[in-house]
């Protein structure tokens, strides 16, 4: 097809999720430890996690449902028994902090979005999450003057594969769904959203993973692509 809009998910798609996951929350039970707790790996990791579900349970479906510092917010109040803000906002900084330091786009973005652009071709993210973290990210990995749109959960009230994180961007680019594509590594949030609203579909990873097993029905992408830079043959 030759596109006239280009829709990228962000988190697992420009970067690679896990390592920096992996380095925030590293740093966020160095500075518990700090704050005098005593947790080691696991048993930070099960801390972590009892916030996490609770703020997952409580607000699904929402840019929230993301939010490290309510994570950590909710998971000193059920260790505790008590409020720990001044400790809830110092985790989440370390968090943040080590995160976004470890971010390394994946080789071929900024050629690719520098390729698209030059043809006239709209570049936009569509990611569930805040805004600010969003806008974080985007300015330390140096992209922030690379895009003509961003699209967060936050902004919508809904998350992928909510049909207003589509329509929405392609309203504020004056763009029909026979235009644009979408690329993102969720079949269910990136794939499944954007092929009900009529876009086409592209499935990339930037970790690699690739789901198991054949795809059926609205789960399908219209293309598979192993790496960013492939990405102009199938819009171009």
């Amino acid at each position: 097809m030759r596109a006239k809009a280009v829709l990228f998910d962000f988190d697992n798609t420009f970067y690679p999720y896990a390592p920096c996951n992996r380095a925030g929350k590293n740093a966020a039970r160095e500075a518990a430890r700090e704050l005098g707790y005593d947790f080691d790996r696991e048993g930070f990791e099960a801390f972590y996690q009892t916030g996490r579900r609770a703020i997952k349970r409580e607000v699904p479906g929402t840019a929230a449902s993301h939010d490290r510092y309510l994570y950590f917010k909710g998971a000193l109040e059920r260790h505790t028994g008590r409020p720990k803000p001044t400790e809830a906002l110092a985790l989440g900084e370390a968090y943040w902090t080590a995160y976004i330091d470890a971010m390394e786009l994946v080789p071929g973005v900024e050629a690719t979005l520098e390729s698209l652009r030059d043809r006239g071709i709209d570049v936009g993210i569509v990611t569930n999450f805040t805004a600010r973290t969003q806008l974080e990210k985007l300015e330390a990995v140096g992209l922030g003057d690379d895009l003509d749109l961003l699209v967060t959960s936050e902004e919508t009230g809904r998350e992928k594969p909510g049909s207003v994180m589509f329509t929405l961007a392609l309203s504020r680019l004056d763009r029909r769904p026979s235009e644009a594509v979408m690329v993102g590594d969720n079949v269910e949030a990136d794939i499944v959203g954007a092929n009900a609203v009529g876009l086409e579909t592209v499935l990339f990873s930037a970790d690699g993973d690739d789901p198991d097993g054949p795809l059926e029905g609205d789960r399908e992408p219209d293309h598979r692509i192993d790496s960013v830079a492939a990405l102009p043959e199938v819009v171009l």
